[in-house]
């Protein structure tokens, strides 16, 4: 596994414990010192909205939540090529998506970096009509993905406009 024991941020009390540390420094989170959490793990797709109501924005951790969602390590070769390490897994998109309803129901903002959106478009897609609101990708991968989410977007703002 990629990441420390201590690395993510599983709890809502651990929120609150590291946020009463950092206002003993004096960070004290405001309109000008935000707080966000990596969403890398289950749990903080299930307690979104606790977690919503302490910080300021959430970046989605696609790689360590696809491979603990999934249960599968990205460096196993052998589980890579069966297609169990895939952000596309219908449960990824579902925690996804579970993840930035919570969100923007609190006004909150979900951003994601990951290997994802620049590898598969069609996860791009899934990003941008879920809703997030910024996506990381590649530097290879800038150009072709801005022209994607255009084009998406335009997508929904026609649907949108057909409704009326």
């Amino acid at each position: 596994m990629s990441g420390s024991c201590c690395r993510f941020v599983r709890t809502p009390w651990e929120v609150v414990k590291v946020k009463k540390i950092m206002a003993e420094e004096g960070l004290v989170q405001n309109n000008e010192f935000k707080i966000w959490i990596m969403a890398e793990v289950p749990s903080v797709i299930f307690a979104a909205e606790e977690f919503a109501q302490l910080v300021d924005g959430f970046s989605i951790g696609s790689n360590d939540l696809t491979q603990l969602i999934m249960g599968a390590d990205r460096d196993s070769g052998i589980l890579n090529s069966m297609g169990y390490f895939d952000e596309r897994s219908p449960s990824v998109k579902a925690a996804v998506k579970m993840l930035i309803e919570a969100a923007h129901k609190h006004g909150k903002t979900v951003s994601i970096c990951g290997q994802g959106p620049s590898l598969y478009p069609e996860f791009t897609e899934f990003l941008v009509n879920a809703g997030i609101d910024s996506i990381s990708v590649n530097p290879d991968t800038i150009s072709y993905t801005r022209r994607l989410i255009a084009s998406v977007e335009q997508k929904i703002i026609l649907n949108k406009l057909r409704s009326l």
